[in-house]
């Protein structure tokens, strides 16, 4: 079935629902749905592991009567299913207690443009090739090096789905979207030190992944790298965080404005719209039209439409992220993002990566993060870390069972430099990150 059917014929499901849900007594409605086929195949050491195959799609359905609201969820797409989830819940709507900040986002804030994002480029789900792409992999990271001894696979995924949303404001609008990654792990061994590393790719379009041979290489040789890997003392010295795994600390940075943390008041951040955050040099812009963007959309997922958005302007907290229920809780208005953010385009200061080492001189390159010790109430981060130990500028010996500690207003405020060579694979687009100081606990 051609995509454009399968896309307005969800559209009439939605449409059904939302008239079905006024009809029984709903003063306002929301419905989405989504549908998905992918495949995922795994292999490890080089044998087939897992086979799978996802045909899914469900329609959940809101529904407000007043200030109630109710939801309810069906797999099955027949009328009567549809029926009698509406009028679960509008029967749940009922009984809940009211609240004066509940309901749809303001009408005159639904999208009403839907540019074409270049998301979808459908490809055959062969399984057959998924399964020698993955043992291509395998194999390309098992003969890098005899120090390379064992796998912990590699995997293949493939999803080509559609997503619609629906309200009583008039909106009716999706997009089918295609999503493929390829992952290979591998483990080392050396004189009784074995280490494990990674690598991977994600893409809108098959054709765009890195080499299956290219991933199994750079897993093998990241692995290789950390082998020999030494404890070393506590310190107190600049971290410079490889840019695979910078975004986890603009992440922190976006649950710390988001507007469920503000009204709740659990952020760190409360209060501090138009102050100094990062460096001055320092700009981040949210663009959601980006072609072929892994998180790009025209709109949220309560229909609002997407823009393009400053999030720090010259260092300084620009906006806060709020969703139609926390901005009203907030007393100000929604600005698109239920659902998450939409492609963050980090400022760099055009430094490459062996620059960024230069500028640290004698610090550590952190190439690992682990655990999930950060606070959002106070900022305090204590993570553990693996990567390099470096002097002067040039890696010495691979590091690991240290922790990395400090809080995210100083890390923030003591971002030296970001390097212009960027990870591109998730919403937040950032280079390597130099941090002035931090505590290093160690042996």
């Amino acid at each position: 079935m051609q995509i454009e059917q399968q896309l307005s014929e969800i559209q009439n499901v939605v449409d059904d629902v939302l008239k079905l849900a006024l009809k029984n007594g709903a003063t306002q409605a929301e419905a989405s749905m989504s549908k998905v086929e992918g495949i995922a195949v795994s292999s490890r050491m080089q044998e087939v592991e897992n086979v799978e195959f996802t045909n899914d799609g469900g329609l959940g359905i809101s529904v407000y009567v007043g200030k109630r609201k109710g939801s309810a969820s069906t797999a099955d797409l027949n009328k009567e299913a549809l029926t009698r989830a509406v009028e679960k819940a509008v029967d749940i709507a009922k009984y809940t207690s009211e609240d004066p900040c509940t309901g749809l986002a303001d009408a005159e804030l639904m999208a009403t443009e839907f540019p074409d994002l270049d998301l979808y480029h459908p490809q055959e789900l062969d399984t057959e090739k998924a399964i020698a792409t993955t043992i291509e992999a395998e194999s390309a990271a098992l003969g890098y090096d005899p120090r390379i001894t064992n796998s912990d696979g590699a995997s293949y995924n493939a999803n080509l789905g559609m997503r619609v949303y629906g309200n009583t404001h008039g909106i009716n609008a999706g997009y089918p979207s295609s999503r493929y990654s390829l992952s290979c792990m591998v483990i080392g061994s050396q004189d009784g030190d074995m280490q494990r590393d990674y690598a991977y790719t994600v893409d809108r379009q098959a054709p765009l992944l890195q080499s299956a041979v290219s991933i199994g290489q750079e897993a093998a040789k990241a692995t290789v790298e950390r082998l020999g890997a030494r404890k070393i003392n506590t310190a107190q010295v600049p971290i410079l965080l490889h840019k695979d795994i910078a975004s986890s600390l603009f992440g922190h940075y976006v649950g710390a404005i988001s507007g469920g943390s503000l009204y709740r008041r659990s952020s760190f951040l409360l209060d501090s719209l138009g102050k100094q955050i990062f460096p001055e040099w320092l700009n981040i812009e949210e663009r959601p039209f980006i072609k072929s963007g892994l998180a790009s959309s025209s709109f949220d997922n309560e229909g609002v439409a997407c823009k393009d958005m400053t999030i720090v302007d010259g260092g300084k907290l620009s906006t806060y992220l709020y969703t139609t229920y926390s901005a009203r809780k907030l007393n100000t208005q929604t600005n698109g993002h239920a659902g998450g953010i939409h492609n963050w385009l980090v400022g760099d200061t055009g430094h490459s990566d062996s620059d960024l080492l230069k500028e640290m001189g004698t610090g550590l390159y952190v190439t690992e993060l682990m655990g999930q010790g950060v606070n959002t109430v106070t900022g305090d981060y204590s993570r553990g870390a693996a990567g390099f130990w470096v002097e002067n500028g040039v890696i010495q010996y691979p590091v690991h069972e240290v922790t990395i500690a400090g809080c995210l207003q100083d890390m923030f405020a003591g971002i030296v430099a970001i390097g212009k060579d960027k990870d591109l694979r998730g919403s937040v687009h950032t280079g390597s990150i130099l941090i002035n100081q931090m505590k290093i606990a160690g042996s």
